[in-house]
Parts: structure tokens; C-alpha cells; sequence
């Protein structure tokens, strides 16, 4: 989020306090601004569903002891070791699965201590604020008793907080407002030239962040999206610590809301190319937010003059042509006091006009300085604006900041020193939420007090207009508010304290992320019976409300793991989070669909054994990365890193990295076409297999060597491999497995033009397919025999074949694949080691299955 939680203020106003002074003693209304973002009807995620609890005293008895055991457990999880966890993890597997029985919790949903109240201040009697942090938010219920702040039923405040948005409204922008709108039909220079125009007209809105800006080009977009039948996408080109976000990261995600898949792995150049063609034939608003440079701009430009871009940015974009900027100052005296009076009421504006004057002038019209001032005299309702204005002015400027950014400077310090030790220490440590997004759940771990709690304290945020509301019961940072909060975390906070703050916060996401993928095993599981004993805060009530919260949080999730990587000094703990994601991840959306995010996972992992040492989880994460690329047609790539991960694997003393790494070098080859390196690695890989003996393993490798050995017209070898594959099965007890391998030979033989004996074999392997019960592979068999008939000139006995398969299909219900070789059991795998039909070169989806020790994936 850029400067969207303090736009407020110039983007919609809030309805007008109650102006009598009974309803000045009740304290601030609960029209508290929100986002013009904000989901009306927002979903209620499950780990937020404790933070609407009646009172924080009464902890769940299955929860685990308070803050004392946590501290000392969150210290102890800080201070772990950067190695694997539990046993050594094989290949694909980084770290074990988390110990569901302990007791550990990081701001559980417990009494943990920490009264509401005395979190951002207690009311005094007759309703005025008792402290320097007054009362922060409005109670849900409305009833003006004495209570926490943010308790009630937290539905009723969702319906209150969705009424108050539909009736704010848009203040001040309107010249330019009009400018922007007439620089969408202004001729650009190649009309003025007589040429097409080749893309999409750029609106440039300019300025600082808390201007308003976005605010701006939010309403803009609001006026002009009906004319787009193909909708509105937004993104966001800044993150909030001020780095800007990778285009390969923007693109995919604009892709992903027009339900266009990107390619796992795909650079870039690829991905900006697939987002312009998908935005040939259609008609969008695309807003782009907070854009660092021309560069990212430029590589997210339609092709298509049918479309129109609102960028916001600091300043011009030089180097995209034909776009002038719209620059944002401070709101008119007029806009700006409405503002106030959407937080004071009009009775303090009213009777001192001057000092309300006076107070915009010192925040420079700054809508972010605005509503910070707001939110002060909101939660105070006995001061006067002109003690607000007395008070800014006493507040010394900092030097060290550009003058322009001093006014908002001044306003959050004032804000910030009225806060209670406990409320402007949760303000602190927003700072380190990911993407600049928090829920209850993640402030709880952030503090290391209660869910209820951390709600109270965002909603109290809220309404002092330090965050705003979003979507899916999250809270936003303000851009322009990150880095002055920022200051204050480095200043008074140790870094130790820091450190412990986001190892609690990092343990929390592990958990939840355990506790996603174990609802999708079956209610008996052992993973289901270990997240039995979590506190409820950590649970999920079923398997479709976890998927939301993963649909919802995968971001932010996302962003979590690259941050807890980046940071270098809680390798463990970021391991842990990475292979808990990209399990649930699989669980819930499968593989192939979420493979573009589990290859930036996968990337992820390989820095950090890289950084730390780790073989054998390199080994693991080149092989998953390997598999990827395979898939997406990069083998050459894959190539290079299933060598990195045999070496990587012989450095670790894995001999099933090892193994695993030669038999993908020659999946590699295979799809390449060299079918004499193909059968040299799959040898290699089959002595290794032989020499531990691997006998299921033994029986895979001897079937892709057949299968290479037929590629290459060596039949003689082919009949040989398929021969001691079959053996290998019938030794395993694979019935199905036995029958495919006998197919197989029978195939070679036909090509190697043995007609009779080609159709002994395949008439033994439809005896064993129908001894296995496999009715698809029975009903192929029957149609192979069928073929090889016809060959022999038998066409009465080859339709029989052909009636009888049909009469299987149609009991089995589905029609055979092209071959008995399709099937996944007892098939040689492809390239990547997972399956594959051996007669095809391609690569099976991997499985992205974790687990420790030396188990296989």
C-alpha cells in the first residue's frame, strides 16, 4: 500500500459526528474512514473468528499457559539452530512437518495480561478521554457502556463499517479531475503525425506520497470504468518497505485476474509478452500504483489504443512518450477543513473557523496529515481545534526530512506520542508485517498478546487513522506512514526485540500453514489428531474455509517467506515456512496449478542452502526446480540443474539424490532426443538402483531404458530391458505393473516385426491386466491385440477384441488412454523421475510430496 490508508481524506469523506454535545461526550463515531478499496461484504477469515470473543479473560482450557511460557519458547525458536530440523530431509523435502503436540504458541487466543483498555487508554468518567491515548475506536455495539474497545459482534461492525463507506463522497480534485479527463481525448503525437497510435493512452498522476494521489486516480477510475467492458485491473508497483516489485511478479499477477496461467519459471521479457497479448482483444482500465520508474510502466503497456493506464508515480516518467503529468499538492482550504469536520463534528469547527484554518495549513493540506490530526481530536472530543493547532506547532521539525514531507512528519509524531507504551509498541511493529498487511492473528504474534487484543488494537488504529481497512479482514499500512514508523522501531527498539518479534511472527504463519494442509487429510490422520490440541485461534473449522484463508493470505504468505529468506539470521524458521507453504499450497490447489508460485518457492530454498551449506536440500530444491522446467519446456535448463543436483547430492552423501539427479539427467536427454546419453545415465542410475537393492526402483529403470532403446531402434536391447522389467514387477507383486511391462514387449516385437510372438506376449499381458482388475488397461490391451490381428490377416477374431473392449469401456466409464503404457503405476517415468508413459517424451507432473529422512518423494 502506497498512500491509500491516509487518502481517505482527500478521496471520501465520512459522515458528520453528531454535532451536540451529548454525542461529543460519547467520543468518536464509529464512521471511522475506510478504504474506498475496502470489500463491503468482506469474508470472515477463520483465524480472526476469536477476536470477536466477549472479553479477553477467559482463556479456551486447551489452550496452552500465557505470555511467560510463550516468551520463553518464542526465545528458544529464535535461537534454533540453522540446521534440519528433525531428520535429514531427502530430496524435495526442506525440514520435517513441525511438531503439531507442542505446546509452543505465539500469542495464543488466551488471557494473555494485557486488558484492552489499557492498551490505548481507558475512558475517564463522563465519557472524556482518561490519558494522553483517550479512547481509540467506537464501540461495535453502540451501547456507551463502559468496555473494551472493538468488542461486540464483529458482523454488526462489518454492516456499520460497509454502511458508513456508501456514504462518503469524494472531496476536492475537481480541476484536476477535468484536466485528467481531457487528456484522454487530447491528440497524442502520433495521431498529430498521421500514424496509429500503437498503444494505450497513460494518464500520469504525480506526487507525493500522502497527497492524496492515489486517492485521485482511485476516483478517476471510478469515473471513467463503465466505458471498459473488460473491467479494471489494478496494481501495485511498490512495496511498502519502498522496493519496487519485480514486473515478472506485477505481470503474473494481472494475468491471474484475467484467468490467463503463466508459466512456471518464465522470465520477464515472456511474461510482460504474454500479459500484452492477452490484453490484445480486450478493453481494460489498467491503475497502476506507486510506479518506482518509466521501465516498469513501459514493460506493462497494452498493445491495444482500446485500453487506458492511470499511473501514479513520485514524478514524470521520462522515457514513455506522450504523457503528461497530472501533479497532486495539498487540498483547498475548503476540502481540507470538510475533511476535519468529517471527524470533529461541525460544533468545533464552527465555533473557532481560524483555528481550523490555522490546523490545514500547518498539515499543508495534506490528506495524511489530515487525518492523523482528525483521528486526535476524534478520540478526544473536550479538545478544542486550536489546542490541536497549539500543539503541532510546539512539535519541532526534523531536519533530516525534505520540507515537503515535514507537515505529515509533525502529524504522526504528535499521533503517535499520545499512545499508551503497549498501543505505540503495536504501531512499532506493524512496521515488519509483510507487504505492509496485518490481521489480528499476525499482530498477536507480532506483540505476543491475544487475538482479541491485537483486534482492538487495529481497530483502535484505525480510527486514529494510523491503518485503514481491507479486504478479507486485513489491515493496511500506509506508505507514506511505513517509513516514519520505521524511524521509530529502529529508535526504540532493541534489535534483539525486533529479531524475537518477527521469529513469533514467522512461528505463528508455520503453524497456520500446518494446520491448512493438515484439514485436508482425513479426520483420523495423525496430522488431523495433532491439530486437534492447537489453540482455536490456529484451527480451521473445515477444509473449504482453510482454502479461503489460503486464497485470501497467499501474498501476504508469499511475502512472508521471502522477507523471513532475505533476512538471513532465521534460516530455520524460513525453511520451515517455505516447505509448510508449499505443501499446503499443493494440497489445496494441486500441483499444476500452483506451480508458478511453488518454482519461486523452490528458488527460494536453493538460496539458503546455498547460503548455509545445505546439500542436501539443494540437492532437493534443483531437482524440484529441474522437474518445473522440464515441464514448462525448458530442458536444457532443467539439464544444467539435475547436474547441479547430482553433484549437490554426491556432496551430501545422498545416495538417492544421486540416484534421483542421474535418472532426470537422462529424462533430460530423452526429451532431447540423445538417445545414447539417455541410456547411459538411466544405466548408471539402474547399477546404483542394483547395488542397494532398489528392486521397485530396479524395475522402473530397466522400462526406460526399453523405452529409449525402442526410440533408437535397438530392439534387441528394448526386448531385453521390457523382459526384466516385467520380471522385476511380477518379483514386486505388481500385477498391473507386470501386465504394461509384458505390453511393452509385445509392442517391440511388433515393430521389430515378430508378429507371432508379439501377439503371445500381448495375449499374456491381457491375462495378467485381467487378473489386475485394471478395466482401462484390459480394454487397451484388447484394442492392441485387436491391431496386431489385423496384421496377421485374423480380422473375425481382431473385431471380437475390438467388441469386447468397447464392452469394458463401457463398464469402466471412460475411454482408454493412447496406450497401456499411459497409466501411472508400473510405467517408465519421464524426464523428471515421476511416471511418465514410456513411450512418451512427456514429463509427468511432479508430485512436490515432503517428507524427512532418507524417504523417497
Amino acid at each position: 500500500m502506497t498512500d491509500q490508508a491516509v487518502n481517505i481524506g482527500d478521496a471520501e469523506r465520512p459522515e458528520k459526528a453528531d454535532s451536540t454535545p451529548a454525542a461529543a461526550g460519547r467520543g468518536p463515531a464509529p464512521n471511522t474512514p475506510a478504504s474506498p478499496h475496502a470489500d463491503p461484504t468482506p469474508t470472515p477469515a477463520p483465524d480472526t473468528a476469536t477476536a470477536a470473543a466477549p472479553a479477553p479473560s477467559r482463556p479456551d482450557a486447551s489452550e496452552p499457559p500465557g505470555p511467560g511460557r510463550e516468551r520463553r519458547d518464542t526465545r528458544r525458536a529464535a535461537a534454533e539452530p540453522d540446521a534440519p530440523s528433525g531428520a535429514a530431509a531427502g530430496p524435495g523435502a526442506y525440514g520435517d512437518d513441525g511438531d503439531f503436540g507442542d505446546d509452543r504458541d505465539f500469542g495464543d487466543d488466551g488471557d494473555d495480561g494485557d486488558d484492552p483498555h489499557e492498551v490505548l487508554g481507558r475512558r475517564g468518567s463522563g465519557g472524556a478521554a482518561a490519558g494522553p491515548g483517550g479512547r481509540t475506536g467506537a464501540r461495535a455495539g453502540g451501547d456507551g457502556r463502559p468496555g473494551r474497545v472493538g468488542s461486540g459482534d464483529r458482523r454488526s461492525r462489518t454492516e456499520g463499517d460497509s454502511a458508513s463507506r456508501e456514504a462518503r463522497r469524494f472531496l476536492g480534485r475537481d480541476r484536476e479531475l477535468k484536466a485528467l479527463r481531457v487528456d484522454i481525448s487530447r491528440a497524442g503525437l502520433d495521431t498529430l503525425a498521421g500514424r496509429k497510435v500503437p498503444r494505450a493512452r497513460v494518464l500520469l498522476i504525480a506526487g507525493r506520497p500522502g497527497s492524496g494521489r492515489t486517492a485521485l486516480a482511485q476516483q478517476l477510475v471510478r469515473d471513467l470504468e463503465r466505458g471498459y467492458r473488460d473491467g479494471v485491473l489494478r496494481a501495485r508497483l511498490t512495496e511498502s518497505g519502498g522496493d519496487p516489485v519485480p514486473v515478472e511478479r506485477v505481470a503474473r499477477g494481472l494475468l491471474d485476474d484475467l484467468g490467463v496461467a503463466a508459466p512456471a519459471g518464465a522470465d520477464e521479457d515472456e511474461v510482460s509478452e504474454l500479459l500484452r497479448a492477452a490484453l490484445t482483444e480486450r478493453r481494460v482500465l489498467l491503475l497502476l500504483d506507486d510506479a518506482a520508474d518509466a521501465e516498469q510502466v513501459d514493460a506493462l503497456l497494452p498493445d491495444n489504443p482500446e485500453c487506458l493506464v492511470v499511473a501514479v508515480a513520485r514524478g514524470p516518467l521520462t522515457g514513455i512518450p506522450d504523457v503528461r503529468p497530472c501533479t497532486v499538492g495539498g487540498l483547498d482550504a475548503k476540502a481540507a477543513i470538510e475533511l476535519l469536520d468529517g471527524y470533529t463534528g461541525s460544533v468545533r469547527i464552527t465555533v473557532d473557523p481560524q483555528a481550523a484554518e490555522t490546523l490545514t495549513e500547518l498539515c499543508a493540506g495534506q490528506p495524511a496529515a489530515l487525518v492523523l490530526a482528525g483521528g486526535w481530536l476524534a478520540a478526544r472530543p473536550t479538545a478544542s481545534v486550536a489546542d490541536l493547532a497549539k500543539r503541532l506547532r510546539a512539535v519541532p521539525d526534523e531536519d533530516v526530512r525534505p520540507a515537503t514531507l515535514r507537515p505529515l512528519a509533525r502529524a504522526f509524531r504528535l499521533a503517535y506520542e499520545a499512545l499508551p507504551a503497549p498501543g505505540a509498541r503495536g504501531l512499532r511493529l506493524l512496521a515488519l508485517a509483510p507487504l505492509g498487511l496485518a490481521d489480528p492473528q499476525t499482530l498477536s504474534a507480532l506483540a505476543g498478546c491475544s487475538v482479541s487484543t491485537a483486534a482492538s488494537l487495529l481497530d483502535g488504529f484505525v480510527a486514529l487513522g494510523f491503518v485503514r481497512k481491507a479486504p478479507h479482514g486485513q489491515y493496511e499500512v500506509p506508505g507514506c506512514l511505513m517509513p516514519l514508523i520505521k524511524d521509530r522501531l529502529a529508535a526504540e527498539d532493541r534489535p534483539a526485540e525486533v529479531q524475537l518479534a518477527r521469529a513469533r511472527m514467522l512461528e505463528r504463519t508455520v503453524r497456520l500453514l500446518q494446520s491448512c494442509r493438515a484439514v485436508t487429510e482425513a479426520e483420523d490422520s495423525a496430522a488431523r489428531r495433532k491439530i486437534s490440541g492447537l489453540p482455536r485461534a490456529l484451527r480451521f473449522p473445515n477444509r473449504a474455509a482453510a482454502a479461503q484463508w489460503l486464497r485470501d493470505r497467499q501474498p501476504v504468505l508469499l511475502a512472508s517467506a521471502r522477507l523471513a529468506v532475505a533476512d538471513g539470521e532465521l534460516d530455520t524458521l524460513a525453511r520451515r515456512l517455505v516447505a509448510a507453504l508449499v505443501r499446503a499450497l499443493a494440497a489445496h490447489r494441486g500441483a499444476e496449478e500452483a506451480a508458478p508460485e511453488l518454482y519461486g518457492l523452490h528458488q527460494l530454498v536453493l538460496g539458503v542452502a546455498e547460503r548455509r551449506g545445505l546439500h542436501r536440500e539443494r540437492a532437493a530444491a534443483l531437482l524440484n526446480l529441474g522437474d518445473l522446467d522440464t515441464r514448462t519446456g525448458r530442458t536444457r535448463d532443467a539439464l544444467s540443474r539435475y547436474r547441479a543436483a547430482m553433484d549437490a547430492g554426491r556432496l551430501a552423501n545422498d545416495p538417492y539424490a544421486t540416484g534421483r539427479a542421474m535418472e532426470s539427467v537422462g529424462g533430460a536427454h530423452q526429451e532431447l532426443g540423445d538417445w545414447q546419453r539417455a541410456a547411459d545415465w538411466y544405466g548408471r542410475a539402474l547399477a546404483q538402483r542394483l547395488a542397494r537393492g532398489e528392486r521397485a526402483d530396479q524395475a522402473r529403470l530397466y522400462g526406460r531404458l526399453g523405452a529409449v532403446h525402442t526410440y533408437a531402434g535397438r530392439y534387441g536391447e528394448a526386448l531385453r530391458n521390457w523382459r526384466a522389467a516385467a520380471a522385476g514387477y511380477r518379483r514386486l507383486a505388481d500385477v498391473p505393473g507386470h501386465a504394461r511391462a509384458l505390453s511393452e514387449a509385445a509392442r517391440v516385437q511388433e515393430y521389430a516385426g515378430r508378429l507371432q510372438e508379439s501377439l503371445r506376449t500381448c495375449e499374456e499381458a491381457v491375462e495378467w491386466a485381467r487378473r489386475a482388475g485394471d478395466v482401462r488397461l484390459h480394454a487397451a490391451l484388447r484394442l492392441r491385440l485387436a491391431d496386431t490381428l489385423d496384421r496377421l490377416g485374423d480380422p473375425s477374431a481382431a473385431r471380437l477384441h475390438r467388441v469386447a473392449a468397447e464392452r469394458l469401456l463401457a463398464l469402466g466409464g471412460r475411454g482408454p488412454e493412447a496406450g497401456p503404457a499411459g497409466s501411472a503405476s508400473g510405467s517408465a517415468p519421464g524426464p523428471a523421475g515421476h511416471g511418465a508413459s514410456a513411450t512418451s517424451a512427456t514429463p509427468a507432473a511432479p508430485t512436490y510430496e515432503t517428507r524427512s529422512g532418507s524417504e523417497k518423494n
